[in-house]
Order: structure tokens, then C-alpha cells, then sequence
């Protein structure tokens, strides 16, 4: 089962997710996306996210190409986040999406997958910005065609997204 929730910053969806793979059978390994930084907001953020976890889920960082071959060497229940943070930190913003979904297909355990959904907010003032939420929704689109569900999350309230109907057999 692969599951994508997509949402703005803050909007609780890395909770969400948590509490997902949580419930699901298997033990859970964490995939961190993001790099170390000097940020201290961020570090704070990233303390906050390890409090929360289960002692007993193992982490892995999948901070550039990898993160494909990080998941398909991984069994039981994997949790990545996020997808915005291994966009923003490969070059050019150019990521192995075909080979993300394929490991996501074949991996033998369920997924579950948070990202950010870029396409909601204000329209970027530079090209560097646009060039990020357009990578991004590159990948998002990518992921939720291999997704078995989708779900979009906002003030902690979790909404399904289905298929469009004309892609429906």
C-alpha cells in the first residue's frame, strides 16, 4: 500500500502520517529527507518530529539520489519525510522520480509518503521559487499516479482525494 498526504507547511501532515504508519503491520522505518542545517527554526522542527516518534521505528537519511535505493532496501513499513526537502536539496531540483515510484511499487512493505503541496500557495516572486513548485508538483503528480490513496491535509483535518472521474475504467 503506498499512501501520499500532501499539504501546506504546518498543516499537520508529518502527524498525520506518523500516526498512519503507526497503525499499519510491520515495523516502521523512518526516512528523513532533509539536511542538516544551522537553521535553528528548523532544528527545532526536526527535534520536535524525533520526540514524537516511537523509540523502537529506525531512521535512515536519504538526502539526495539515493532515496529510491534507501526504500528498496528497506522492508516493512516506511514513512518519508518529506518529498519537498528532497527536491530542495538535489541540484537543480532534478530528482529520479521514475525510479522513486518504481521503488515505491516494488518495495515489499507498506509506504506511506508526505510532501508538500506547492501548487496551493502564493505564485513565487522569483524564478528560482517557480522552478521549486514546479519540480515539486512534477513529483507529486509522479507519486499519487503510484499511490494507492491520496490524501490532502489541512489544519490537521485529513481529506481523501480520488482519481478524476475520466480516469476511471
Amino acid at each position: 500500500m503506498i499512501t501520499l498526504l500532501l499539504g501546506g507547511a504546518a498543516s499537520g501532515k508529518s502527524l498525520a502520517a506518523e500516526r498512519l504508519a503507526a497503525r499499519l503491520v510491520g515495523p516502521v522505518t523512518y526516512v528523513a529527507t532533509w539536511l542538516p542545517t544551522d537553521d535553528p527554526d528548523m532544528a527545532e522542527r526536526v527535534a520536535a518530529h524525533r520526540v514524537r516518534r516511537p523509540a523502537s521505528w529506525a531512521v535512515r537519511e536519504a538526502t539526495g539520489p539515493e532515496l529510491p535505493a534507501v526504500l528498496e532496501q528497506t522492508s516493512g513499513t516506511a514513512l518519508v519525510d518529506a518529498l519537498g526537502t528532497w527536491v530542495a536539496a538535489a541540484e537543480g531540483f532534478a530528482v529520479p522520480t521514475a525510479a522513486l515510484c518504481r521503488a515505491l511499487r516494488t518495495r515489499s512493505g507498506d509506504s506511506v509518503v508526505v510532501s508538500d503541496e506547492v501548487g496551493l500557495g502564493v505564485h513565487p516572486p522569483t524564478e528560482l521559487g517557480r522552478r521549486f513548485r514546479d519540480a515539486l508538483g512534477a513529483v507529486n503528480q509522479g507519486v499519487a499516479a503510484v499511490a494507492d490513496e491520496v490524501w490532502l491535509v489541512v489544519a490537521g483535518r485529513v481529506v481523501p482525494l480520488g482519481a478524476a472521474p475520466w480516469d476511471s475504467p
